[in-house]
């Protein structure tokens, strides 16, 4: 630890400074550097099943990493334990690309790493900051009851984006350039204006010519000019700015650039590629100093007057931190790619619990509100971003706000407008299931889920989101919940039937109320009008089904396995059930029993 002793054990422990949110730095080494030379397994015997004798059995680098957390400290989250491990791992192994993983993913397909750093190695490939795999869950309930698997979303628009400037960053199943996360730009088509040198590290920043542009770059040439010792000597100043005072992470970052370049015969002329077999050298084993290193650069402090989660590293200041991250690499000039491969690179769990599920839609909800009202709206994008990238990023920032209509009479323009935006809607449903491959009722359910959570995450999200931009109240999430392994005999979906108290879940049982006693109403009132509009009926009903069919999803998550319902959801959803009706009366009374009555339909 970063007082030289041992790590004294579990976290349950509870000894003094060593308590689940108040304990030092901790690094544990579990399995020590891999030696240079191939070590070859064992013929196959009684022990041993698989003969292993031509298979190379070396094991990576594996290092536990804890950082420092004191209470009443912000350690921001996750973004903030990622820019923890970015900075030990720089010291201790310092790889040029960088796998992130959520805590509940797993790879499913080892040769997806070596497919993702093909695309970064490839001709071309040193202006990609990042390879994206598209997310893919087990112990998802057959029916896939809240659109859990997001098939529309990882197989139709993150296939759309890969043709523009590249999927944005979804927080998991990602393959980073280290040296795209530490904030610098891509290198130019032209000249390599933005690199390092192999031993001399040089760093100019960039003044922005207008009031607008967001933020500083960092140049990295590879060939200094004649006052290469004046500039050194600024920019080693400059340093500790960006990236803190630790020498060795200093260090590391020329390194892990030119582990990361591209091979000399895929460069073009005047550029400086890496020589085959240059990497081919023994790894330094660990010593004390190096640890204690490591340990210095995941304190609470080390990121005070820095530039991590600002302009280096993940980016704090929003609840989807991951999209932020991307967004500004893609804002830089850089472009990602989307990877799909034949057999799931990595897999994971989702909720599947109606309450949790509705959580996770108004934490990113959430985030994207805060996207909006940022400097990190594509609004303000440089002109690095492509035109089409910009739309796509300014669409994941206003999706909250999109709201709900109210169908209050037909007439002929309104079916008009209303047949051309559903043949729209249908060819648009028509080319994204043949385009990627997805069936039809994996787009339903998106559909369905969709509008569950545009009537209870998405407006709260926006509720959220103004509170905190106009009086700064702060927003905090706990972890979503998802389901547990089942044990033997248990019911694998059994978390799908557990119904808990949510106030998200009062919108959408007011609007399926106010929908079924708009067609009770409508019923009645025709069949005792003496001048029954059957043509009013029909349409008011046919949209009050259509808003009905959609929340079917929600309304079975509410019965749970035995149809209980909390109580309090009932009389929530009732009294403002009632209150809207009153309302709506009051502003729009039917008219007198001799002339024909006239209704409306939410």
């Amino acid at each position: 630890m970063s007082d030289g002793s041992h790590w004294p054990g579990t976290w349950a422990s509870g000894e003094a400074d060593h308590s689940r949110g108040d304990h030092a730095g901790v690094i544990q080494a579990m399995l020590a550097p891999p030696n240079a030379e191939p070590v070859f397994g064992a013929e196959a015997d009684g022990e041993n099943l698989l003969d292993t004798t031509e298979v190379d059995i070396r094991l990576p680098m594996l290092v536990y990493v804890s950082r420092e957390k004191r209470p009443g400290y912000d350690h921001n989250k996750k973004a903030g334990a990622m820019n923890a491990l970015v900075r030990t791992s720089a010291i201790m192994s310092n790889g040029p690309f960088i796998l992130n993983l959520d805590c509940d993913h797993y790879i499913y397909n080892s040769l997806a790493l070596r497919e993702g750093m093909c695309f970064m190695l490839d001709r071309g490939g040193d202006r990609i900051c990042y390879v994206q795999f598209p997310q893919r869950f087990e112990g998802i309930d057959p029916s896939d009851r809240y659109a859990n698997h997001n098939t529309v979303f990882f197989d139709v628009s993150m296939r759309a984006l890969d043709g523009l400037q590249g999927p944005m960053y979804v927080g998991t199943g990602c393959i980073f350039r280290r040296t795209a996360l530490y904030g610098f730009s891509p290198p130019r088509t032209t000249e390599h204006h933005g690199w390092f040198g192999r031993r001399k590290i040089k760093l100019s920043l960039r003044k922005p010519k207008a009031a607008k542009k967001q933020e500083d770059e960092i140049a990295l040439p590879i060939n200094g000019g004649q006052n290469d010792d004046d500039d050194a000597d600024i920019e080693s100043l400059l340093l500790p700015k960006r990236f803190g005072n630790s020498t060795s992470l200093a260090a590391s970052i020329p390194v892990a650039e030119y582990q990361g370049r591209l091979l000399q015969d895929l460069q073009g002329k005047g550029n400086q590629g890496r020589p085959a077999g240059s990497l081919a050298v023994p790894r330094e084993p660990l010593d004390a100093a190096t640890v204690a290193e490591a340990i210095s650069v995941i304190s609470c402090f080390y990121e005070d007057k820095t530039e991590w989660g600002k302009r280096v590293g993940w980016i704090y200041g929003s609840v989807t931190e991951d999209v932020v991250t991307g967004y500004r690499m893609h804002n830089r000039g850089w472009r990602s790619v989307y990877c799909v491969t034949k057999r799931d690179a990595f897999r994971g769990t989702a909720p599947i619990n109606l309450t949790d599920r509705l959580h996770q839609v108004l934490r990113w909800a959430t985030g994207s509100v805060e996207i909006f009202f940022s400097r990190n709206n594509a609004l303000f994008a440089t002109r690095r971003m492509k035109f089409l990238q910009r739309v796509a990023y300014f669409n994941c920032g206003i999706f909250s706000f999109s709201g709900q209509f109210i169908v209050q009479s037909l007439s002929v323009t309104f079916l008009i407008f209303l047949l051309a935006i559903t043949i729209t809607l249908c060819l648009l449903a028509i080319l994204e299931i043949k385009w990627s491959g997805i069936t039809l009722h994996d787009w339903w359910r998106n559909e369905q889920f969709w509008l569950i959570g545009g009537t209870s995450a998405h407006p709260a999200a926006v509720l959220q989101g103004l509170l905190k931009v106009i009086a700064g109240v702060d927003i905090s999430f706990t972890l979503t919940s998802k389901s547990a392994t089942p044990e033997d005999g248990d019911d694998e979906f059994a978390d799908l039937y557990v119904v808990k108290w949510s106030f998200l879940m009062v919108p959408p049982i007011t609007i399926m109320m106010l929908n079924l006693i708009a067609i009770a109403v409508g019923v009645a009132r025709t069949l005792y009008s003496p001048f029954p509009q059957w043509s009013r009926l029909v349409g008011g009903v046919f949209f009050s089904f259509w808003v009905l069919s959609h929340l079917y999803p929600f309304a079975k998550g509410l019965l749970g396995r035995r149809g209980r319902v909390p109580t309090i959801v009932y009389v929530w959803s009732g009294l403002l059930s009632i209150i809207i009706s009153l309302l709506w009366v009051y502003i729009s009374p039917p008219s007198g029993t001799q002339d024909y009555m006239k209704f409306q339909f939410p």
